[in-house]
């Protein structure tokens, strides 16, 4: 899993507390203020909520205990206004009861006072890393890229390269995964170019039969085939002055690869069974999930096309490299599903989160929708199990092991493997792992192997 700087992660992110105590709020002040992030407190939950509308923090700590509005209270408020923010309740008087029904309920953690400063900066940390922050792209600057949910610092400076090539009007190529959203920034440039106020049209090359690619691009003539019954304009022809998105251009047939080019050269597109060739002003973005330098060479893909619409290349990062986006977009898929669906579903656990986060993801954005649509529709609790998403995962292959854990079944799997190759014969094996028999011994015993089972009769 991707660990985060913590000095980074403090630095841009507002915290604000809440607690009837003065002396103890000036202390949490301290302590958080130093750790680097900005606090404001409010001696009460209802001063707190008039601070929400200025302050945006994103992580609210509160006492439960408090006149007037208690904790839980304002934890309801709060989800009910700005269910992007976590919260973390304290408590003198805490049992065991009480953090149940407060964590199911949907608080981000319960802290039982006096606690440690390690500890509160350790869920501090926590809670601001695992809960999806709002995103502040409503400018209209930023309109453009509504759609495309992040903030981690990878996509950042993809959308900001995506932003200045926008302006032009190269051909430009997105290379990545299956299920990362290549359409949605392909409409994202669009929509920051000088086109945007032109048709965007999307298709999707291996989707279409060779025969029926031409027609759907070109268009035909009356009477061009059988079935040909009236003139169909072609997409090139339909997006005339905007953007054509071609996802899965390395699928598309060797056969029709010449006849795109020389329609990029020439700017001008001749329906099927037509002699008379139309003039086209479209911008195009490919994008494809192939290594196009690996397929001209295997001669599946022409050289001169893929300079042709490879004039920038912009590459797309896996989901796994952007693990600070998974809460955000989990959250985002919930809140819509959960809506579309009129299920009562607020959030996901801690535990849950966390394996969100470590799953590797190998079908990236489309995946982790998936997931967390199929967890939604089998939960029968406030917030989304560990288990469910662990189910949900099926493969349990897909979630990324600890360093411990990985480390302790490549020793396991190595041993046996040596036992196995020696016949049970300890001192061969230890001499072939270079490690003396006592060390050997130490390690067979700590993975609960036995020699004499490795023997032959």
């Amino acid at each position: 899993m991707t660990n985060l700087n913590p000095a980074a992660v403090a630095a841009d992110n507002k915290i604000l507390i809440v607690d009837d105590d003065p002396s103890l709020l000036r202390l949490l002040a301290i302590r958080l203020t130093a750790a680097g992030y900005q606090v404001e407190s409010a001696k009460n939950a209802k001063i707190a909520l008039g601070r929400l509308e200025s302050f945006h923090p994103q992580l609210v700590i509160s006492d439960l205990k408090m006149e007037g509005m208690d904790g839980m209270a304002l934890f309801e408020q709060i989800r009910a206004k700005h269910p992007h923010i976590p919260v973390i309740i304290m408590t003198a008087h805490g049992t065991i009861p009480d953090a149940i029904n407060a964590t199911k309920q949907g608080v981000f953690s319960f802290l039982t006072k006096p606690f440690e400063s390690k500890e509160l900066l350790e869920i501090v940390q926590q809670a601001i890393r695992l809960q999806p922050a709002e995103l502040n792209h409503n400018q209209a600057d930023n309109q453009w890229r509504d759609k495309i949910i992040s903030r981690s610092t990878i996509m950042e400076a993809l959308l900001q390269q995506s932003k200045q090539v926008a302006r032009s009007d190269f051909s430009l190529l997105i290379q990545s995964q299956s299920g990362t959203g290549k359409e949605l920034l392909a409409k994202a440039i669009h929509l920051a170019s000088p086109r945007h106020q032109q048709t965007f049209t999307a298709i999707n090359c291996a989707a279409i039969p060779e025969q029926l690619l031409e027609s759907e691009l070109f268009g035909h003539s009356k009477g061009a085939f059988t079935g040909a019954e009236k003139n169909h304009i072609g997409l090139f022809q339909a997006t005339d002055g905007g953007t054509l998105f071609l996802d899965e251009i390395g699928d598309m047939p060797m056969s029709f690869q010449v006849k795109l080019l020389r329609t990029l050269q020439e700017r001008e597109i001749r329906p099927v069974g037509s002699t008379q060739a139309i003039k086209v002003d479209v911008r195009i973005i490919s994008a494809t999930h192939k290594n196009l330098q690996q397929a001209i060479i295997d001669k599946t893909f022409r050289e001169d096309l893929y300079y042709r619409l490879n004039v920038v290349e912009l590459e797309l990062p896996p989901l796994s490299e952007r693990r600070e986006d998974i809460p955000l977009l989990a959250q985002y898929f919930l809140s819509k599903s959960a809506d579309q669906s009129h299920i009562s579903i607020t959030g996901f656990s801690q535990e849950a989160m966390e394996v969100l986060i470590s799953a590797t993801w190998p079908g990236n954005i489309r995946q982790l929708q998936n997931v967390v649509e199929q967890t939604l529709a089998l939960s029968t609790e406030p917030l989304i199990s560990e288990m469910l998403v662990k189910n949900a995962l099926r493969d349990k292959a897909t979630v990324l092991p600890s360093f411990v854990q990985a480390r302790d079944k490549f020793e396991r799997d190595y041993l046996a493997k040596l036992l196995k190759i020696t016949a049970g014969n300890v001192s061969q094996a230890a001499k072939i792992a270079q490690r003396n028999r006592t060390e050997f011994y130490k390690l067979l015993n700590r993975h609960h192997l036995s020699a004499e089972a490795f023997r032959e009769e």
